[in-house]
């Protein structure tokens, strides 16, 4: 299913891939984020770190009463305050669609499935 906007000049169809995509690679930026879990594997109790090649398999792209909502299972690294990361996630994958694809995003769900040790190479 893809997100549907109107303009003046027409219709404009963005998939809920390239909205994954963008999300996943906004939350990267954040301080803090180690990487994305997949949705898959949570039933198992393992949580494997994605690639940057497999960004949006952690990523849940949904419309909820015609709002956008966005779910994204992440793990943050040890040391950090979980509850800054997981907001300053939300903050910049909402800025960063609104302005890139023009999307309002209603809801950001953070889901913390993970924390893992970070090298300070």
């Amino acid at each position: 299913m893809a997100v549907e906007m109107s303009t003046s000049l027409g219709r404009i169809d963005v998939s809920e891939e390239v909205i994954s995509t963008i999300a996943g690679a906004a939350a990267m930026d954040c301080y803090g984020l180690v990487g994305m879990a997949s949705r898959s594997q949570l039933k198992d109790g393992i949580t494997d770190l994605l690639g940057w090649e497999n960004l949006n398999k952690g990523i849940e792209v949904r419309t909820e009463d015609g709002e956008l909502v966005i779910d994204l299972h992440i793990i943050v690294g040890y040391g950090t305050k979980i509850s800054e990361v997981a907001h300053n996630v939300q903050s910049k994958v909402k800025y960063t669609l609104n302005q890139m694809v023009g999307l309002t995003v209603n809801k950001v769900n953070v889901f913390v499935q993970g924390v893992r040790l970070v090298n300070e190479d």
